[in-house]
């Protein structure tokens, strides 16, 4: 009970700010109040609407809001979303594009499970779709499953991935985003030695902390001070009796959420503050590049307890994956039974999540793999975001994933990207391996 009084004290907190902001709007905007111009009122009124909108927006999940996609004629072609394979904890969702044959690239894109929904992905989901065929892991809020669905560690995600790579063939080419990259790539292992004819064609792994340790960052760095016992005593509460996993034991996405806002808390407090002056002044509206962001990155999800504490334990402080001793269901994985599947390691220099080093540390665990299928990008200036949705993936990094795509594709005719290619000297930069300097 401990547990759960302060996982509902929590949202008594989320739910009293949402309130605060709410009725602050409500009498800021009285009638009477606009006889006389006052400023007090005006800006009271913008904070309580940021206010209201930002706490409301912790708790629900995004729609995907996916925009229609040109056709080869120029016309409008909608975009269906419809589930693939329906999981306790996940499911498989295929994004069709109406009255579109199949382009050829069949993308797997797997979302990460680290706070927030997979619709985190969105802008990523919205430039693929022109080229290729998309799917994407849809993990869902662990407070709505109830406990029968029994537990979630790092071994059941792997597992997870395994059935989705199974069930979409050996014709797909997988891309993971952050957290999920070294467990993509174990789970590619375990399709290597268990099930070789279902193992994708490509697979590319962004800003994953494949080797931790490579170069440290204050993830890193926090995962290292504290105990196992401190983190499951300071962050693992269970769901209170409001939802449907009520008694599940939970990372919950506000506590993830804070720990977000503190990396960057400057950056954070000026863009609200600036965000009321502009309502203030009338000059904000809906879908401003504030709301846009604030209202995906504000919307969080609870991780089971589980899966959080292994991740930490086996993958940051125990460097499974790193040192290549990674099990599942009491078997080894071993990387280097991978040896058909090209593999493209993208990191971004100024990513403070997953620095550069430690996802490009998956090439020298493919010691089975050639050469000429390994390739890695370094993207100059890019952050953690910037590298899977922000302007260098649009401008850059998407056109050299979608030619490895293309070079191991193994389809004669192939259509080729839309999105305008880099100039030569910015293509250059993806290049054959290179051992990273902090390994």
């Amino acid at each position: 009970m401990r547990y759960m009084a302060t996982y509902d004290m929590m949202e008594s907190i989320r739910n009293t700010n949402q309130w605060l902001g709410a009725s602050a709007l409500a009498m800021a905007s009285y009638p009477a109040f606009s006889l006389f111009p006052n400023p007090a009122m005006e800006w009271l009124a913008a904070w309580g609407e940021v206010t209201e909108r930002s706490f409301a927006r912790m708790v629900v999940k995004p729609d995907w809001n996916i925009p229609p996609v040109v056709g080869a004629k120029g016309q409008d072609c909608l975009v269906s979303i419809e589930p693939v394979m329906e999981r306790a904890f996940g499911d498989l969702l295929k994004f069709t594009v109406q009255g579109r044959e199949e382009t050829g690239r069949k993308v797997l894109l797997v979302a990460p499970m680290s706070g927030h929904y997979a619709t985190l992905l969105r802008s990523t989901v919205i430039s693929l779709l022109p080229d290729c065929d998309v799917y994407v892991t849809d993990w869902h809020n662990a407070r709505d499953i109830p406990v029968s669905a029994g537990k979630f560690d790092i071994e059941d995600y792997t597992l997870y991935l395994v059935d989705f790579m199974h069930h979409l063939g050996p014709d797909t080419h997988v891309i993971a985003v952050c957290q999920p990259a070294p467990l993509t790539l174990a789970a590619t292992a375990y399709l290597a030695e268990e099930a070789p004819e279902a193992q994708p064609r490509t697979l590319t792994l962004i800003g994953g902390p494949i080797d931790p340790d490579a170069k440290p960052t204050d993830v890193t760095d926090f995962g290292h001070s504290v105990t196992m016992g401190q983190l499951e005593q300071m962050m693992i509460q269970q769901v209170g009796f409001k939802y449907a996993g009520v008694g599940r034991k939970v990372y919950p996405g506000l506590l993830q959420l804070a720990s977000f806002i503190s990396m960057n808390n400057d950056t954070h407090r000026d863009a609200f503050t600036n965000q009321i002056t502009r309502v203030a002044q009338k000059a904000a509206h809906e879908h401003d590049k504030h709301n846009k962001f604030y209202d995906e990155y504000l919307a969080v999800m609870d991780m089971p307890a589980e899966f959080y504490l292994s991740t930490v334990q086996r993958v940051f402080k125990e460097r499974e994956i790193a040192r290549n001793v990674f099990t599942v269901a009491g078997r080894q994985v071993d990387i280097g039974k991978i040896t058909t599947v090209a593999v493209k390691t993208v990191e971004g220099s100024k990513d403070d999540i997953s620095a550069p080093g430690q996802c490009i540390a998956a090439l020298d665990l493919l010691t089975g793999l050639p050469d000429s299928k390994k390739a890695s990008h370094l993207e100059e200036g890019a952050g953690h975001y910037g590298i899977f949705a922000g302007k260098s993936w649009r401008n850059n990094i998407r056109p050299l994933v979608l030619d490895f795509i293309d070079a191991n594709n193994g389809t004669p005719e192939r259509q080729k990207p839309q999105a305008k290619r880099p100039e030569k000297a910015e293509r250059n930069k993806s290049k054959a391996p290179t051992k990273p300097a902090a390994a």
